[in-house]
C-alpha cells in the first residue's frame, strides 16, 4: 500500500543525489533553447543539399559527363582509332623498314656467311689438315725421342750427384757435426737447467707465493671493513631517504592528488555527463521540433504553389501537350520521313542512271572487254548465235532473262 510513496522522483537514477535531479531540468531546457536554432538551420540546410543535389547538381553532372562524352572522349576516341593507330601503324612499319630490316638483311646475308666462309670454314680446315698433323708428329718426336733421352741424362746426373756431393755431405752430418753438437750443447744446457735453474725457480716461486698470499689476506681484511662501514653508512642514507619519499608522497597524495580526484569524481564527470545527456536529448527534440516545422512549411508550400500547378499542368498543360503531339508534331514527323524516303530514292535513281549512262558511254567509246563479248547467255536460246536457224534439239527458250539473271547487252 506504501509503494507509490517510496518512489523516486521523474529523472532520478540510482546513486545520484537530489541537487543533480533538481539541476538536470533547467539544464536541458536551457540547453535545448540553445540547440534549437542551430538544430533547426542544420536541417535546413541539408534540406537544401539534398533538394539543390537532387535538382540541379545531379542534371548538371549528367550533361557535363554528356559533354565530356560527345566533345573529347568521342573525338579522342575517333582519332585515335582512325589517325593516330595507322598513323602509328605505317611509322612503326617505316621504322621497322628502314631501321631493322637494313641490320637484319646485313646480318643475315653479308656478316653470317663472312664469318663463316671466310673466317670459321678457313680456320677449320687449317686446324684440321695443318695444326692437328703438326702436333701429333711433334707430340711423337717428344715421346718417342726427346723423353727417352732426357730421362737417360738425368738419371745419370743424379748418380754423379750422389756420389760426389750426397755421399760426402751425409758422412760429414752423421759423424762430426752431430756429435759435436750432442756432446758439445745439448747435454752441458740439459744438466744446468735440471741441476741449477729448476732448483732455484722454484725457490723463487715458493717465496713470491708466501708474499702474494700475506699481501692478500691484509688487503682482504682490509676491504671487508671498508665495505662494512660504507654499507652501514648506505643503509642510514637508504632509510632517510626512503622516510622522505614517504613524507613527499603522503603529502602529494592527501594535499593534491585526492582533492583533484575528489573533483573530478564528484563534479566534473557528474557535470560533464550531464551537459552531454542534455545536449543528446535537446538535439533529438530540436530534431522533432524542426521536422515538425519542415512539414508544416512543406505543407503551406504545397497548398500554395505545388497544388495550383500541379492543377495547371494537369488541366492546361497536359491537353495541349497532346494537341501539339497529335495534331503538328505526328504528321510532320511522318511528312519528313515520307520527304526522305523520297529524296533517297530518287538519289538511288539519279545515282544508277549517271552509273549506266557512264558504262554505256564508255562502251560506245572503246567498245565492249573481250570477256563480255565471249559470255554467251546462261539459258539456252532457241536460236543459235548470229543465225535465224533453230537448232532442232533444242527446246524453244524464253527471250526474257530468267528471274536473277541479267544477259549481257550486246552493243
Amino acid at each position: 500500500m506504501d509503494y507509490g510513496k517510496h518512489q523516486a522522483p521523474q529523472g532520478y537514477e540510482p546513486g545520484e543525489g537530489i541537487l543533480t535531479t533538481l539541476i538536470r531540468i533547467p539544464v536541458r531546457i536551457v540547453v535545448l533553447v540553445l540547440v534549437l536554432p542551430a538544430r533547426m538551420v542544420w536541417d535546413a540546410l541539408t534540406a537544401l543539399w539534398h533538394a539543390a543535389d537532387r535538382i540541379l547538381l545531379r542534371p548538371l553532372g549528367r550533361a557535363l559527363l554528356w559533354l565530356l562524352d560527345t566533345l573529347v572522349l568521342t573525338p579522342l576516341t575517333w582519332l585515335y582509332t582512325w589517325v593516330l593507330a595507322p598513323l602509328g601503324k605505317a611509322v612503326s612499319w617505316l621504322a621497322v623498314a628502314l631501321f631493322i630490316w637494313p641490320w637484319i638483311g646485313l646480318w643475315r646475308y653479308v656478316v653470317v656467311p663472312v664469318a663463316r666462309y671466310g673466317i670459321a670454314a678457313p680456320a677449320v680446315w687449317l686446324y684440321r689438315s695443318v695444326l692437328t698433323p703438326l702436333g701429333h708428329g711433334l707430340r711423337w718426336i717428344g715421346t718417342a725421342l726427346l723423353l727417352p733421352a732426357l730421362h737417360g741424362l738425368g738419371n745419370g746426373i743424379g748418380r754423379l750427384l750422389t756420389v760426389l756431393l750426397i755421399v760426402p755431405l751425409g758422412f760429414l752430418w752423421r759423424y762430426v757435426i752431430v756429435p759435436v753438437v750432442r756432446y758439445g750443447l745439448v747435454v752441458p744446457v740439459a744438466w744446468l737447467y735440471a741441476h741449477v735453474l729448476t732448483p732455484v725457480g722454484h725457490g723463487t716461486a715458493w717465496v713470491l707465493s708466501k708474499l702474494w698470499q700475506g699481501t692478500a689476506w691484509t688487503l682482504g681484511t682490509l676491504w671487508q671493513g671498508t665495505a662494512w662501514v660504507l654499507g652501514q653508512a648506505w643503509r642510514g642514507i637508504t632509510a632517510t631517504g626512503r622516510g622522505l619519499g614517504i613524507a613527499v608522497a603522503w603529502l602529494v597524495m592527501t594535499l593534491l592528488v585526492a582533492p583533484l580526484a575528489w573533483t573530478y569524481r564528484r563534479i566534473l564527470t557528474p557535470v560533464g555527463r550531464e551537459i552531454a545527456a542534455a545536449f543528446e536529448v535537446a538535439w533529438r527534440i530540436a530534431g522533432y521540433v524542426s521536422r515538425a516545422v519542415g512539414r508544416a512549411l512543406a505543407t503551406i508550400a504545397w497548398y500554395l504553389i505545388g497544388a495550383p500547378v500541379s492543377w495547371a499542368y494537369r488541366t492546361v498543360c497536359t491537353p495541349v501537350g497532346h494537341f501539339l503531339r497529335d495534331a503538328v508534331w505526328a504528321p510532320a514527323r511522318r511528312a519528313a520521313a515520307e520527304a526522305g524516303r523520297a529524296a533517297r530514292a530518287a538519289l538511288t535513281t539519279a545515282r544508277e542512271t549517271v552509273r549506266q549512262a557512264r558504262r554505256d558511254a564508255w562502251r560506245a567509246l572503246v567498245g565492249a572487254p573481250a570477256a563480255e563479248r565471249s559470255r554467251e547467255p546462261r539459258g539456252i536460246p532457241a536460236r543459235t548465235l548470229g543465225s535465224t536457224t533453230t537448232v532442232p534439239s533444242a527446246a524453244q527458250a524464253s527471250e526474257s532473262a530468267p528471274l536473277g539473271e541479267k544477259f549481257v547487252k550486246r552493243v
